[in-house]
């Protein structure tokens, strides 16, 4: 079967966005992958989902620029196009944050000494305290490890509550990581800090839609944009009105861990009926990939132009995952098999995303979204392998980044090859070896190294292992 043809049955994405990315090389050999790097005699100044951040250039051996127009770090679970604003660092005695972070390092027992001194009340003393923990914060992004980072940036406004950096730092975090609801509480106490921060009512605004409260977030990017225009925050709220305008007269539904809204035209039965088949892919994909999302997933069914006309997505899209499950279900009676695998993959995007903390690249996303919904490779095996022996397969670094832009051929080779790709892994290594990348993929640089040290494999490897998993398996 020609992988064109095969396509037809595969049309669903999970929207990633491009930025282009470079590699910062630091002497101690750890990688950072970054988009917009820039360096001058002192700093190297960069750009993540964290917002813009900056390293001595002392601790920096080279800048890798990469050709290819695609993100290391693309997101199966992105709610919208929007970037967080940039975040001010702390206020605070520089000399604090050499203290604080040297010899590629956190030195705990000086924050500790910083923390004693802090509980006298002092304001020098809370603010070197505070820049103390963003330091430290700082330096846990640089390693990727965000966990840590949001905890140092909790820790410090444990002493410093008022301190919009660390407030606004800490709920970037949190919405990048799919914590939309917990969000809100650092923006709610933020804008009572500083009630006319266009950044606060940019953020407020994300939380809100992230947590399907579309009128609030409709409100928040309205009085960002009467502060400061942003041609993002237009983008964000013209899309969170025509989410509006459709869903005015659609009805809602909820369970444990999803809630629904449902065109006038969809049956209940139907929309029950979905609600079921989610709690059960739900409880199967939370087994199989040792994670459970922590706040409710929302699902929207839509007329097939109602889908088009919201989503705007290219026409071989057939569902989409932004953040929401947008479904298109017109004509629909009961969760056909197809309907059913379609609630699967695209469930499974958010599983991917949020586990991964929006780092999962999108040939990894698609090739478990497929997987996990039940397809295999044996229609597209033999293609795939001549494919591969006229080296015009598409290696696994140019298919990180978003595939919005692909022709509907190319996406079908995109899709086939990713499935394939995961299914050699899981042959190889069972699921748990899947579990275990999309871990390391949380906290590694890049998306290759996290491969590496999981699978003990390089990109070329792991291309070579699945054109041999292939071949025995299915070219006979």
């Amino acid at each position: 079967m020609k992988l064109a043809r095969l396509f037809a049955a595969l049309c669903v994405l999970a929207v990633s966005l491009p930025v282009g990315a470079d590699t910062i090389v630091l002497k101690n050999g750890q990688h950072i992958r970054a988009a917009s790097v820039t360096e001058d005699a002192s700093h190297v100044t960069y750009h993540t989902d964290a917002g813009q951040l900056s390293i001595p250039r002392s601790i920096v051996a080279r800048i890798e620029h990469d050709a290819y127009d695609g993100s290391s770090a693309a997101s199966g679970s992105e709610q919208l196009p929007l970037a967080p604003p940039e975040v001010e660092p702390v206020p605070g005695d520089e000399k604090v944050a050499r203290l604080a972070v040297h010899d590629h390092a956190v030195d705990f027992g000086y924050i500790a000494r910083l923390e004693s001194e802090a509980r006298t009340g002092s304001s020098a003393s809370i603010a070197k305290v505070a820049a103390a923990h963003y330091a430290a914060a700082q330096y846990f992004l640089h390693r990727g490890e965000t966990g840590s980072a949001i905890e140092q940036y909790r820790q410090g406004l444990t002493f410093a509550p008022d301190n919009l950096g660390l407030l606004l730092n800490l709920a970037v975090l949190e919405l990048r990581d799919s914590q939309f609801r917990a969000a809100l509480e650092p923006l709610e106490h933020a804008q009572s800090v500083s009630p006319d921060s266009p950044d606060v009512a940019k953020l407020m605004g994300w939380a809100y839609y992230g947590a399907n409260k579309t009128r609030e977030a409709i409100e928040e990017w309205k009085r960002a944009q009467k502060m400061r225009p942003d041609p993002e925050v237009q983008q964000a709220l013209e899309k969170a009105e025509r989410d509006q305008a459709e869903e005015a007269s659609y009805q809602e539904g909820e369970t444990a861990h999803f809630t629904l809204k449902y065109y006038g035209g969809a049956a209940p039965d139907l929309a029950r009926a979905i609600l079921r088949a989610l709690e059960d892919d739900f409880n199967d994909l939370a087994s199989q990939l040792d994670y459970t999302p922590p706040e409710p997933i929302g699902v929207i069914l839509y007329t097939e132009q109602s889908f088009a006309d919201i989503t705007r997505a290219p026409g071989w899209v057939g569902a989409l995952n932004d953040g929401r499950l947008r479904i298109p279900v017109q004509g629909l009676d009961s969760v056909t098999p197809e309907l059913a695998h379609v609630l699967k993959h695209e469930l499974t995007h958010s599983f991917v995303g949020q586990k991964s903390h929006g780092r999962a690249p999108t040939w990894l996303q698609e090739g478990i979204a497929q997987y996990m919904e039940g397809r295999r490779s044996g229609s597209a095996a033999s293609t795939l392998v001549t494919d591969a022996a006229q080296g015009i397969l598409p290696h696994l670094n140019a298919l990180e980044g978003s595939w919005m832009g692909l022709s509907g051929d190319s996406a079908a080779v995109a899709y086939a090859w990713s499935l394939a790709v995961v299914e050699a892994m899981i042959d190889a290594g069972g699921v748990s070896d899947i579990s275990r990348l999309l871990d390391r993929i949380a906290t590694a640089p890049s998306t290759e190294l996290a491969v590496q040290e999981t699978l003990r494999a390089s990109y070329g490897d792991i291309e070579q292992q699945t054109i041999t998993y292939l071949q025995r398996e299915y070219v006979h």
